[in-house]
């Protein structure tokens, strides 16, 4: 939980019984700890690499270092676990061009005690690197280093245990198309983003898909073309929190989206996003939303702040995953479609025509005490919100997939603090011929009535420090109203 809620432990265990205990306090302008990945104390052989190395005659010690990323990286052990030692690749100030770095970086088995690391020897900002491209690694670590290939700067599949610490990853400016995503992980598992700056692609900055357990904390993420972060394709167990998002098109972060279902490993086959936690992160300068679930369970969204969000659709939106399986009959990884249907996944073999995609539910998701603020001056296009209806059809029928499909089962929202436009802004849940909503009145959880008694809608304008100067915290002693966030159900 974050810091904010921890100072509130002892009042909400004296009522813990009482899952809609309101509170009132004043909001101090707190910094949140969050824990970093913990490296231990290693054993570790160090390589040295300098630009004025020479890798004929360098033996990679200090004195002697290799001219090459490559050469550093050829000796450590490939396909087998490191069972004595691991290793660290100093890297002496300079720029290491694509030539001079390994092409693919391929079967490094680090272990916790023998880990590998990738490390500036003088700190951030003194090495720069080209696009690194990683496959198949355990406990593989990049400290203090520039990327900055002008492209795509980071990808890493089938990873176990990846850092990602005080490190910068420039792309390129989303409009040039020369980068898709900044950093791209997939089909990994433990993966920590700490205390770094990501930014730059016409796709996302962060792309994660089928990544489980693991954080992105304390770090910038902005300037990419559709949603600057998000976490699907059965995503689960992520901490996204203490996090600067700014400039993103389609949106800020979304816990899930869309994905081939041929790319998802088990058991996570039927979510987009499973467990994420989505906390005290400043997210501001979104043309679309600036959070999003699109197909999500259990996933909580508290204590973030919004601003200049939706100017061209809405400020949150609550609405389904797609699931589709990519190409043509007989593609390579095609036949894992049938497989994971078979195994209980959501989704099918169809070939994708643009309208067949399964609609992916969301349920148990909880949006709790955040504060969404557009100044005067600018509102969002259309709603607060945007919550999609029930959803049924063939495809749905035959996917698997709960029918009806809905965006709001168990979808609770409270507590927050909303300012944009004026009374007459739609909440997104009204009901219209053209736009069908969900949180109907006979919805339990989430209804037109329901949100506007739990929560301030266009009655208390925040006061935040000086959002125009980039400090977007809270005022101090701005008092307003939250609620006890519950657990989530078995």
């Amino acid at each position: 939980m974050t810091a904010l809620y921890r100072s509130l432990a002892p009042i909400v265990a004296l009522v813990a019984a009482a899952l809609c205990l309101l509170l009132t306090f004043d909001v101090q302008a707190q910094q949140p700890a969050y824990t970093p990945y913990d490296i231990g104390s290693p054993t570790l052989v160090d390589l040295y690499v300098s630009p004025t190395g020479d890798d004929a005659a360098g033996d990679g010690s200090a004195a002697a270092p290799f001219r090459t990323l490559t050469a550093a990286w050829e000796r450590i052990p490939r396909e087998q676990p490191l069972e004595q030692t691991g290793y660290r690749i100093r890297l002496m100030p300079g720029t290491y061009t694509a030539e001079e770095a390994p092409n693919y970086w391929e079967s490094r088995y680090g272990t916790p005690e023998h880990p590998i690391l990738i490390q500036a020897m003088n700190g951030r900002d003194t090495v720069i690197l080209p696009h690194v491209n990683v496959f198949d690694s355990r406990y593989l670590y990049f400290i203090d280093l520039t990327f900055a290939p002008g492209t795509d700067a980071f990808h890493c599949e089938r990873c176990d245990h990846l850092l990602l610490r005080g490190s910068r990853f420039v792309g390129a400016d989303p409009e040039s198309y020369d980068a898709q995503e900044t950093v791209k992980v997939n089909q990994s598992q433990h993966v920590f983003i700490e205390d770094s700056d990501i930014s730059g692609a016409w796709n996302n900055a962060v792309d994660f898909v089928a990544v489980q357990h693991g954080h992105v904390i304390t770090s910038r993420i902005h300037n990419a073309g559709d949603w600057c972060m998000y976490a699907k394709g059965g995503s689960a167990d992520l901490l996204i929190a203490g996090n600067t998002v700014y400039d993103c098109g389609t949106g800020g972060v979304s816990a899930g989206e869309g994905t081939g279902f041929q790319y998802m490993v088990e058991p996570w086959l039927q979510y987009e996003a499973y467990d994420l936690r989505i906390l005290d992160n400043v997210i501001h300068d979104t043309a679309g939303a600036g959070i999003g679930v699109q197909g999500g369970t259990r996933i909580l969204i508290a204590g973030n702040i919004l601003y200049r969000a939706g100017e061209r659709s809405h400020m949150v939106e609550f609405v389904f995953g797609l699931r589709s399986c990519d190409g043509q009959p007989g593609d390579e990884g095609r036949e894992r479609c049938d497989a994971y249907a078979a195994a209980g996944g959501w989704g099918d073999s169809a070939i994708a025509d643009g309208d067949n995609a399964i609609r992916i539910p969301n349920r148990s998701v909880y949006f709790y005490n955040n504060i969404l603020y557009n100044p005067p001056g600018y509102q969002s296009a259309y709603s607060h919100f945007t919550i999609f209806a029930p959803r049924t059809g063939e495809a749905q029928m035959n996917a698997g997939v709960p029918v009806p499909t809905r965006a709001d089962e168990d979808l609770r929202i409270r507590g927050n603090v909303i300012w944009n436009g004026g009374a007459d802004m739609p909440l997104g849940v009204e009901t219209s011929p053209d736009f069908p909503a969900g949180c109907p009145p006979d919805n339990p959880a989430c209804s037109a009535a329901q949100l506007r008694a739990d929560n301030a809608i266009n009655t208390v304008e925040p006061r935040l420090v000086d959002p125009e100067g980039g400090d977007y915290r809270p005022a101090p002693g701005w008092r307003f109203t939250t609620y006890a966030i519950p657990e989530f159900p078995a």
